[in-house]
């Protein structure tokens, strides 16, 4: 499930909200009045679509009556040239709605093609590939499902869920230890706490004071395979900062539990995919895999 319906919802009459203000004055121009039209959204590289299930929703807002086949999955990787989706509505709401659902379909498509390739690199180690919360404000929700289709997890997505004591955290309380004992004693219990070691003397301290979960911060390879030999199983480790597709392997390599990847969801190019439209609408023989009652 990408996000619950009304989430989705508001998340696409925004967007609509934003991109046809007063109307789409150029289709309105030349079609005053509503033509059947077909389309379909095509990929124009290899790559793994993510939101799918929100261009339908972005059509169809437009035209209730749209009818929409789903000719691939989230997750599953097509080739260039393949065909996405397939839609037959009003040809006039098919052409308002089109950059609204390449947008969405472009930026989570991309997240999820990015993190494929991080999963990828770290096959056969134990580490997994986590987001941050990096995110696009008020796409936070869709983004990690986007980072979820392309086979990473999702770390926190709020300050609330969970406790990750960082180095300005550390810098204010006085000590990483001191830190630590503030969050166990004032925390809900069922919490787990991490913190952030930017030095070996810190990884003993956070050993020290019990922490159970240590994030090696922007440690080089070697300074964090150190670490790992200092932790011996008394924490899950996670590595962050520096994270690239090239050394990300070499990462994994030092036997840290997490690799977390802010590139996921601030970085990740949009890929390309187009929207094909015709004026006479020829028949799909797919099954149509989400359409609204």
């Amino acid at each position: 499930m990408i996000a619950p319906p009304f989430v989705l919802r508001e998340l696409v009459e925004r967007a609509l909200a934003e991109d046809l203000g007063h109307g789409d004055l150029t289709t309105r121009s030349i079609f005053p009045k509503a033509f059947k039209g077909s389309a379909v959204l095509m990929a124009k590289e290899d790559l793994v679509p993510a939101g799918i299930e929100i261009a339908c929703m972005v059509f169809e807002a437009l035209d209730p009556a749209l009818k929409f086949w789903q000719l691939a999955a989230d997750g599953e990787p097509v080739e260039v040239g393949s065909v996405i989706a397939q839609l037959e509505g009003d040809g006039r709401c098919i052409l308002m709605g089109e950059r609204v659902a390449i947008n969405f379909l472009q930026r989570l498509s991309a997240i999820a093609t990015l993190t494929s390739k991080y999963v990828a690199c770290v096959k056969g180690f134990k580490a997994r590939i986590v987001d941050t919360r990096k995110t696009t404000p008020g796409w936070r929700g869709i983004e990690k499902y986007a980072v979820r289709v392309g086979g990473g997890f999702n770390h926190r997505f709020s300050l609330g869920d969970g406790i990750l004591i960082k180095d300005n955290h550390v810098d204010l309380a006085g000590s990483l230890s001191r830190a630590v004992e503030k969050a166990r004693h004032s925390s809900p219990h069922p919490f787990k706490i991490e913190v952030e070691a930017r030095t070996l003397e810190e990884v003993k301290e956070a050993i020290t004071s019990g922490a159970d979960i240590i994030l090696l911060d922007n440690m080089h390879p070697g300074l964090m395979r150190k670490a790992v030999e200092m932790i011996k199983g008394r924490a899950l480790i996670e590595a962050s900062g520096g994270v690239t597709l090239s050394n990300v392997a070499e990462i994994a390599a030092t036997g840290v539990d997490y690799i977390a990847v802010g590139a996921l969801t601030h970085s990740a190019p949009a890929v390309d995919i187009c929207l094909n439209i015709e004026k006479t609408a020829e028949k799909a023989t797919k099954k149509i895999t989400r359409k609204n009652p």
